[in-house]
């Protein structure tokens, strides 16, 4: 007896943004049906519907559907891999196979693969897993950045490609945010202070820098940018910004956000530099010497986007100088940078390993919106992250 697998995709465009996922399987007569209902924002278009038909195939009296084949760029589990309980919400709709697992059967697998999901930036679509993969439908990436993809050659293969740029923005504006008052207030030392064994007095000569009534200049005012300058206006911070696009005067107004043509003017007037802004040719190593000293002594840079986005020798001199305060990254190049650079003994430095949008829910939605956007390839519909050809010329 025949079944089939049946994805009923209904997008349905809201003013938020919001993906609820409901499979329902009906066994009548050998019939699985899985209802999928993605919600997107899109605004002011109409919602498509598809439905598309999969063929099972039958084994010794039952049924077994067979799902899609998702390729894993990773493990399930483990510190390297995707979180189980992430990897089950995938499960749910994909066969989906494990990196190392493809590779040790990839003739069995190349033919069946049609989802890429990249969870971390490891193995990467090059040429040669490209060329093995005839029916590879789309490459699925999560977060913002596109710098680790090889956009054209992807491209070429008539492959399209998915990242999910709104699900991580407020997580990533809240981490941006931590970093700046975790180096601000000297937190860490703090902490390491609180724990001395041989303390006996809490010093009160020992002392940060204000927060409320300081500058902070925003480079990069996007999506994560904004939500910046929203918390920002809560410590009630004066916000200066630079972007390639200047934002509207209501988006301007409501933030209390001054706009800054020339990245140099921002500079020079911040106490708090946060760089948010995509990796590329134009952006590497935004932030250098001369850069560095336009910046006031008693200034931190704040660097939550890329680690190349910075010169770090630069950096580490500036730091070990006195030209700036403080530095906290969430990024850096390499990363993990090597146990003895020079950025992880200086005091006046944080680092964090690239957590930025690293909390349960936000990586939930993630996948679910990558789950979304493979879903909706598969069908033929409108994918709603679909990278389009202005971000792939920026990006090259």
């Amino acid at each position: 007896m025949a079944a089939f697998l049946k994805h009923s995709l209904l997008l349905n465009f809201r003013s938020q943004t919001h993906i609820v996922l409901q499979c329902h399987l009906s066994c009548q007569a050998g019939l699985f049906v899985c209802y999928q209902r993605l919600f997107c924002k899109k605004a002011n278009a109409s919602p498509p519907i598809s439905v598309c038909s999969r063929k099972s195939y039958t084994g010794e009296n039952k049924n077994v559907m067979e799902k899609p084949y998702l390729l894993l760029n990773c493990e399930k589990g483990g510190i390297h891999g995707i979180h189980v309980k992430l990897a089950a919400i995938l499960e749910e709709h994909f066969e989906v196979i494990p990196y190392d697992e493809f590779l040790k059967n990839k003739n069995f697998y190349s033919h069946k693969i049609k989802i890429f999901y990249l969870w971390t930036y490891a193995n990467a679509p090059k040429h040669s897993l490209l060329l093995c993969l005839p029916n590879l439908k789309i490459v699925l990436s999560p977060g913002a950045g596109l710098d680790h993809l090889d956009l054209p050659l992807i491209s070429s293969y008539g492959v399209k490609v998915a990242n999910t740029p709104l699900t991580v923005s407020s997580a990533t504006a809240d981490f941006g945010m931590a970093l700046l008052l975790a180096s601000a207030r000297s937190l860490i030392e703090g902490v390491k202070m609180a724990a001395l064994p041989d303390i006996r007095y809490i010093t009160f000569n020992w002392m940060g820098v204000d927060i409320t009534g300081a500058t902070l200049g925003i480079i990069g005012m996007g999506k994560i940018g904004y939500k910046i300058a929203q918390r920002a206006k809560g410590f009630e911070m004066k916000i200066l910004y630079h972007n390639r696009k200047r934002r509207s005067k209501e988006d301007e107004n409501a933030v209390g956000a001054k706009y800054c043509e020339k990245m140099e003017d921002l500079l020079q007037q911040s106490d708090f530099v946060m760089l948010v802004v995509n990796l590329t040719p134009e952006t590497t190593k935004l932030i250098g010497k001369h850069e560095l000293k336009l910046m006031k002594p008693t200034a931190t840079l704040i660097n939550i986007c890329r680690g190349q986005v910075v010169d770090q020798d630069a950096l580490v001199e500036a730091l070990q100088n006195g030209v700036i305060r403080a530095a906290a990254l969430d990024v850096t190049y390499p990363e993990p940078l090597p146990r003895d650079h020079p950025l992880l003994k200086l005091q006046n430095v944080i680092v964090t390993a690239h957590i930025g949008a690293r909390t349960y829910s936000t990586n939930k939605k993630v996948v679910e919106r990558m789950l979304a956007n493979g879903l909706a390839a598969l069908a033929g519909l409108p994918i709603p992250d679909e990278v389009t050809q202005s971000q792939k010329k920026s990006s090259n």
